[in-house]
């Protein structure tokens, strides 16, 4: 195997909830609250399904081809020149997510914090910093993700000093013009959760794997218990305006003021969930890495750290050539994109690999009896 290291089936659940929630809980609301207004705390539980099914696939596919991943097992259900393209999808998907994500974070920063900041600054040192970080390994990652998905969570204990502003009529009338705007709400949440497939590049390196599949469920339950709840203080404070916003999120957080003392708690905030796109990134970039060496049947994967992280830049700018571009593909294309490649493709290899498996049975048995 490429990679020596190894990681517990919870740091690899923890990997799976930041790789999620880190981008999805500022733009998710924002997002969802256009479609589905005072419902949306109802979308993210709809979204989990598709984080559902997604696991179930990753973790039949790697039961039927363990200590693979999906680049390596394509080759074995579809073929070594349809499995080679699917495995180049597959990695071409990653290193485009990776840029678009890195991308999507310097907006932010800019947009909020760093106004006279080139973009290009905030995005290389990102990368700069994710690269040491791919080329320790996947232990050093899941360790990272183990330290601070704790920190992740510590904004959630703030929710209770914005009680004040909270106002609980914004929540009816329920369900006013039923569940479609509830379910519209569902698609852009969707495709996150479609990144749950990233499980099959980690299950080949978790110790503990017949706990693997119960963890990547709990990181879907833990993502959309989080999201489910940020939807429902955003909407008691900023009530059926939350679509107006675009950081529904750092809005709701600027009105905690407690004794002019808890104030401009968005700063912290910031902080915080920076170190979550920190490992969201270093995962994007870590599996598009291994998949490239993979596919390339290298050694070692540490000489295409550099490489990728340079094309992971230049895809950071070829993504989208503007802010408005780029939450128009978040919004239109990527709900669409995500679970096409990450979903709909590995259950197109999922059935063809079953009915392999069960023609190779077959096959077996009758020669068998001709034997006997």
């Amino acid at each position: 195997m490429l990679e020596k290291g190894k990681i517990s089936a919870s740091q690899m659940g923890m990997m799976l909830f930041l790789a999620v929630v880190a981008s999805g809980v500022m733009w998710i609301p924002g997002i969802t609250g256009k479609y589905a207004h005072n419902d949306l705390w109802l979308s993210p539980i709809w979204a989990a399904l598709m984080g559902t099914v997604t696991v179930w696939i990753a973790h039949r596919l790697h039961c039927m081809y363990p200590e693979k991943t999906s680049v390596q097992y394509s080759e074995e259900i579809v073929g070594k020149v349809a499995g080679k393209a699917i495995g180049f999808l597959f990695i071409f998907f990653y290193l485009h997510l990776s840029g678009f994500v890195v991308r999507s974070y310097a907006e932010f920063i800019v947009q909020n914090f760093l106004h006279k900041t080139p973009i290009s600054v905030v995005i290389i040192t990102m990368i700069f910093v994710c690269t040491w970080a791919v080329r320790a390994g996947i232990e050093v990652i899941g360790r990272t993700a183990q330290l601070f998905f704790p920190v992740f969570l510590i904004p959630v204990l703030f929710i209770p000093l914005l009680l004040n502003n909270m106002k609980l009529d914004y929540l009816f009338p329920m369900l006013e013009h039923g569940l479609v705007p509830s379910l519209k709400g569902a698609l852009v949440p969707g495709g996150w959760f479609s990144e749950m497939f990233l499980l099959s590049f980690l299950l080949p390196y978790v110790r503990n794997q017949e706990k693997g599949k119960s963890s990547a469920l709990y990181a879907v339950i833990g993502v959309m218990l989080l999201l489910t709840m940020i939807n429902f203080f955003i909407l008691f404070v900023l009530g059926k305006q939350i679509g107006d916003f675009l950081f529904p999120v750092m809005v709701a957080f600027r009105y905690i003021s407690v004794a002019e003392f808890f104030e401009n708690m968005e700063s912290l905030v910031m902080a915080i969930w920076i170190l979550g796109m920190f490992v969201k990134i270093s995962i994007f970039y870590y599996v598009t890495v291994l998949g490239a060496s993979q596919w390339f049947r290298m050694s070692n994967y540490r000489s295409l750290v550099l490489p990728i992280g340079f094309f992971v830049g230049l895809f950071s700018f070829w993504s989208f050539p503007n802010f408005n571009t780029g939450l128009y593909f978040d919004i239109y294309a990527f709900p669409f994109y995500g679970p096409l490649i990450q979903t709909v493709l590995p259950l197109f290899l999922l059935i063809i690999a079953v009915l392999r498996k069960k023609g190779q049975s077959q096959n077996q048995n009758l020669t068998a009896a001709k034997h006997k």
